[in-house]
């Protein structure tokens, strides 16, 4: 939700209060909005770079925020398209390894082919040759078809995360910031056993939903 379009922040309070996560994206807010914004409840930011007004020195708004909060999550788009490889880097070493949670922003239109034609909200879109989803005849991103594997890859072996900071932006720090950590997210007794084996070069080998091999 934009912090700066509810009033008194009272559905951010009214949201924690009633165990509802708040995540501020798609917003112009200012930094001081945004400060108000935690204050009050929100816990996370979505897509941090995307959907928000860019970074400024003399005007940081959600930007700066996250990257001046570090005990908010803060999702980040990894395909490297959405944001540049030295923006993610940037992200991950303001964020530490706790506090970043890779997304994928993947439209159903994930898996097809670059140059079919889908819809997206009753607007239609065009998958390109870089993997974005495109509104159709413009230069404005719509989405994603990244696989969550693939960033984690882009991570490791192109931003230059550390390895453990990227993977826990896939699985522990997700199930903290939607307070599922308690049976997702890690591999330990108790723990719903969802496992994902990459080879060397990060394709999928094998996956268990809670502990069945899926096909």
């Amino acid at each position: 939700m934009a912090p700066e379009h509810d009033p008194e922040f009272a559905l951010t309070r009214y949201c924690k209060e009633t165990g509802v996560v708040v995540s501020m994206g798609h917003s112009s807010a200012t930094y001081e909005q945004a400060m108000m914004g935690i204050a009050n409840g929100a816990t996370s930011m979505t897509h941090v770079f995307n959907g928000m007004t860019p970074f400024h020195h003399r005007k940081p708004g959600l930007v700066g925020t996250a990257l001046r909060v570090r005990d908010i999550y803060g999702e980040v788009i990894c395909d490297g398209c959405h944001s540049h490889l030295a923006a993610l880097n940037d992200f991950f070493a303001a964020k530490g390894r706790d506090y970043s949670i890779m997304i994928s922003d993947s439209l159903r239109a994930k898996h097809c082919p670059s140059g079919g034609e889908y819809e997206l909200g009753g607007h239609p879109i065009e998958i390109r040759d870089n993997g974005l989803a495109y509104l159709k005849g413009t230069d404005t991103i719509a989405g994603s078809t990244l696989h969550i594997n693939r960033g984690l890859r882009l991570l490791v072996e192109e931003a230059l995360v550390p390895f453990d900071a990227a993977l826990n932006a896939c699985t522990i720090n997700p199930a903290r910031c939607l307070r599922v950590d308690d049976h997702k997210g890690r591999l330990a007794a108790g723990y719903d056993a969802d496992l994902v084996v990459l080879e060397d070069n990060y394709d999928v080998c094998q996956t268990y939903c809670k502990g069945v091999a899926m096909l």
